[in-house]
């Protein structure tokens, strides 16, 4: 015998009675969530004594993902196979250390900031000051983006730049006389 050959035993699985075989067809019928479907689906065929094998092969999941699915099922009932949302990491900061640092940001940057404007760099460097928490600078654009804050710039200007040259070339521009303009882009 081949030892490269793999033979699973197909047992039927046992599935709780919390439903009919009708009532979970129905179910998966009205299901809107694609994936809760197709779970309600996977017990209802594993009522109707097909494999783990069977319904991976008709549902195009693996034999592992259904036999979880089923025994979310038989802990659960429904509410096991309906998706939950991810409980992510908890934020490092609680509330009214939030609202520190809301304050904070609103207020502007003190002389001991040593900067005009806060980046997150400075931000990062207050929390770890005044609250002795470590945030990668990513996660302060994040914990910013969150709490109703995006990163604006002004665009810079060469300091010996000319301001009257620059708005007569925006008044002499070829596109702004509304002349057809033919471009010309070779391959080399």
């Amino acid at each position: 015998m081949d030892s490269n050959i793999i033979i699973y035993k197909e047992f039927i699985m046992k599935v709780e009675l919390y439903h009919t075989s009708t009532e979970l067809k129905q179910l998966f019928r009205k299901e809107k969530n694609p994936r809760t479907a197709a779970r309600i689906r996977a017990v209802y065929l594993a009522m109707m004594d097909k494999t783990a094998p069977e319904i991976a092969c008709l549902l195009g999941y693996t034999r592992r993902t259904i036999q979880n699915w089923i025994y979310a099922y038989n802990r659960e009932g429904i509410e096991g196979l309906k998706e939950s949302c991810g409980r992510g990491n908890k934020s490092k900061l609680n509330e009214d250390q939030i609202q520190w640092l809301r304050q904070r940001i609103e207020q502007r940057p003190t002389g001991e900031d040593k900067v005009c404007v806060f980046h997150a760099v400075d931000i990062q460097r207050i929390i770890k000051k005044q609250f002795g928490v470590s945030y990668h600078v990513r996660s302060v654009r994040k914990l910013l983006k969150r709490l109703g804050y995006s990163y604006v710039s002004s665009r810079p200007e060469h300091p010996r730049g000319a301001p009257d040259k620059r708005e007569a070339f925006k008044k002499k521009s070829v596109i702004r006389s509304g002349k057809s303009v033919l471009i010309i882009m070779e391959n080399k």
